[in-house]
């Protein structure tokens, strides 16, 4: 396997360049599912890099279950600093899963918690709370999708903005934003090399929603006056994997953003433009990381089943 074990680890650092000029070149719908592919793709890899070399450092302590010939010089040598990289993914592949799991529970506690409160509530899509502190966001799941929105956040909208209000959690819902939040949460918890993508999927996700509700209500200026005003009032979503309207910053970029044209609907660049190489490196990036990592998987297994005594 050699240093190609390695690699998945840091390759993310591939798609830095696209994630800071896809929030600003690329259509936030291209933009949000790009980046959530090349993140998931790269989380999956560096994680599977990761048992390999748990593997390896496992085998090397005293009283392990595994197979004593799993610790042979042969399966080590295919290893780089196998002695330093084995027994250092133990701990960093447990903290991978903890985190990991640790955003899946808070995530499925919060959204348990919300559909129970509205469980006695009629079953319509739009649910206006009595509550005097503002907030809103769009909860999926259940036996309907749901846009949950209080009584105090209504009141500091004029009607045109209410209707935005309402058109930009229609849009979270309608293109499940929430599981393209929920995959980069779960990758940059994978490795924190793709926190820059998770930030950028929580600003495009809801430029996204920007534009479709622009494009509903057929005024881009009143979706900004909106966004304005939830972002002075509102205290945000309960939990990060959850999409609002004053969900994810920096807002006076999205106001600013809708007060201009409407982006261009092309879905990738041209290769001969700073946006084009850094599509393609990004692409390059996570090609490179799944062959790296699926060719140590299979030496591994080859490697391991050749050890392993019949």
């Amino acid at each position: 396997m050699g240093v190609f074990v390695l690699l998945p680890l840091v390759l993310p650092l591939t798609a830095w360049p696209i994630a800071r000029l896809a929030e600003q070149h690329l259509h936030p719908r291209t933009a949000t599912r790009l980046l959530t592919g090349v993140a998931a793709v790269m989380a999956v890899c560096s994680t599977v890099c990761l048992v390999l070399l748990m593997v390896v450092g496992t085998a090397q302590l005293p009283g392990n279950p595994l197979p004593d010939g799993w610790s042979d010089p042969e399966v080590r040598a295919a290893v780089p600093y196998d002695e330093v990289a084995g027994k250092a993914a133990i701990p960093a592949l447990c903290a991978v899963l903890t985190a990991c799991g640790r955003t899946l529970w808070r995530h499925g506690r919060v959204r348990r918690r919300a559909h129970r409160a509205l469980a006695g509530l009629r079953e319509t899509e739009a649910v206006v709370l009595p509550d005097d502190v503002p907030y809103a966001y769009a909860l999926p799941g259940g036996r309907q999708d749901r846009v949950v929105v209080t009584t105090a956040l209504l009141a500091c909208l004029e009607p045109a903005e209410r209707r935005a209000l309402f058109a930009h959690e229609r849009a979270h819902l309608a293109a499940r934003h929430h599981r393209f939040l929920l995959a980069v949460q779960l990758a940059a918890r994978a490795n924190p090399f793709l926190r820059p993508l998770r930030t950028a999927v929580a600003y495009t996700a809801e430029r996204w929603a920007d534009e479709e509700a622009a494009r509903t209500v057929g005024s881009r200026r009143a979706v900004a006056r909106a966004i304005g005003k939830a972002a002075l009032v509102s205290r945000g979503t309960p939990v990060a994997t959850l999409a609002g309207l004053a969900a994810a910053g920096p807002v006076p970029r999205r106001v600013a953003a809708l007060l201009g044209p409407a982006p261009a609907a092309r879905r990738l660049p041209s290769l001969f433009t700073v946006v084009g190489l850094a599509v393609w490196g990004a692409a390059a990036g996570t090609a490179v990381s799944a062959m790296s990592s699926a060719n140590s998987a299979v030496t591994m297994v080859l490697i391991l089943y050749a050890a392993t005594p019949l």
